[in-house]
């Protein structure tokens, strides 16, 4: 096994009924519980495993049930309906026979057909000329990213000024690692909550549902390597106790990566 944190993060050994036991990871903890993004990486690598899989990701769903506890967890994927070119996949994890996470996986052969970015990757400057964030995070899973703010960085001062959800930031691991389906599932995630950059005010929240639309295929990845992702986020609304935002990830040739949108419950 690769003695990379991520790998032995979403590491997960088949059973013999079919399902897959993994285990939660100190590196990529959270305030409360694991960081989301390993959780989703988890899942999506049951799938990347399952030997009847056909075809690549297109698309995954992960509904969080209910808080992760740490320790072992059993991960369960099964392919609900196979085409000639796609397939459907129903994914939960259960801990002590509860269902805490469920979601849902599309892939399928992709093939060549026209093809066009159209959401282009914004002008910034490159990554070796923005500096890293700001100081020590109290989450661990934050040493486990490379990352260098552009615009909406973490607010240092709680004081209600923000004005916008935007952020912008270079990324990838830490340290640097071929970037794959799994971990462009979990790089999908290294927002910090909407809420809090918009508001500059610490108020309790967490994410209820995450899609990740990917839409480059296995050679495209391969391609980036491990150089950095422009990943940006905003908000839609915030009202009522949820609010959603979404995000785009280019690799560094300015190649539309993924796009992935997420509903976060919050309190005032």
């Amino acid at each position: 096994m690769s003695s990379h944190a991520f790998d032995q993060a979403i590491a997960l050994e088949m059973q013999g009924d079919g399902s897959f036991a993994g285990h939660t990871s100190a590196a990529y903890a959270n305030m409360v519980g694991p960081f989301g993004g390993i959780s989703a990486a988890q899942m999506m690598n049951a799938v990347l495993l399952h030997p009847d899989r056909l075809g690549e990701p297109v698309s995954l769903t992960i509904n969080f049930a209910a808080a992760l506890a740490h320790g072992p967890f059993t991960v369960q994927a099964r392919a609900a309906r196979t085409n000639r070119s796609t397939q459907h996949w129903i994914i939960e994890v259960l801990q002590s026979g509860e269902t805490v996470l469920t979601g849902t996986a599309f892939t399928a052969l992709r093939r060549e057909t026209w093809s066009l970015d159209e959401d282009a990757m914004p002008t910034v400057a490159p990554p070796q000329q923005v500096p890293h964030g700001q100081g020590p995070m109290p989450m661990e899973w934050v040493k486990r990213y490379d990352m260098r703010p552009i615009a909406g960085a973490m607010p240092q001062v709680w004081d209600g000024s923000g004005d916008s959800s935007l952020t912008q930031l270079w990324v990838r691991d830490n340290p640097p690692r071929p970037l794959d389906f799994a971990s462009l599932t979990a790089l999908s995630d290294v927002f910090f909550p909407r809420v809090f950059v918009r508001r500059a005010t610490l108020v309790p929240v967490g994410t209820v549902t995450m899609t990740v639309y990917f839409h480059a295929d296995s050679a495209q990845l391969q391609a980036s390597g491990s150089s950095y992702l422009l990943a940006q986020a905003q908000a839609q609304a915030f009202r009522n106790g949820y609010f959603d935002h979404t995000a785009q990830l280019w690799d560094e040739a300015g190649v539309l990566l993924a796009t992935t949108h997420q509903v976060v419950y919050y309190k005032n």
